[in-house]
């Protein structure tokens, strides 16, 4: 079974929030949601770290992989 995608967990997470906001939920349901959310929460973090990691790298022509500092390319 393929993992979720971002987008589906993002998706999930906004509609338990909407939910627990609602208030409508049983108490037992609302506290599962929570932790299921939180989890749900950790992850897209994780995932938008992890990207934002390989955003600001770049391949060298050698192949080597440096970090981008785009205050590098800025003159005084």
């Amino acid at each position: 079974m393929a993992e979720p995608t971002f987008e589906a967990n993002l998706q999930k997470l906004e509609t338990i929030v909407t939910q627990l906001e609602q208030g409508q939920v049983p108490l037992e349901e609302a506290l599962e949601q929570y932790k299921t959310g939180i989890k749900l929460s950790q992850q897209l973090e994780a995932t938008l770290k992890n990207a934002e990691q390989t955003v600001t790298q770049m391949v060298k022509e050698d192949g080597t992989v440096a970090s981008f500092d785009p205050k590098a390319d800025q003159h005084a």
